[in-house]
């Protein structure tokens, strides 16, 4: 299932991420990467805040879409 239907406060690891080649790089440069631990801290009008390696990130709803947990 895509990281936006994660519960505030739940916590995954990332099974794979979807999308363009330049797109699945931006998001392992973020820390986003296939076996990573992610947990959503707040989501707001499907807006992200996530915690992935000890930082928090603030990721587009598309963006998030493209993650699967």
């Amino acid at each position: 299932m895509p990281l936006t239907m994660l519960d505030t406060g739940m916590e995954t690891t990332i099974k794979s991420i979807r999308g363009k080649d330049e797109t699945r790089q931006f998001l392992q440069s973020l820390g986003f990467t296939e076996g990573s631990s992610v947990r959503v801290v707040s989501s707001m009008a499907g807006n992200l805040i996530v915690q992935v390696l000890d930082a928090r990130v603030a990721i587009s709803q598309s963006m998030a879409s493209r993650i699967m947990v």
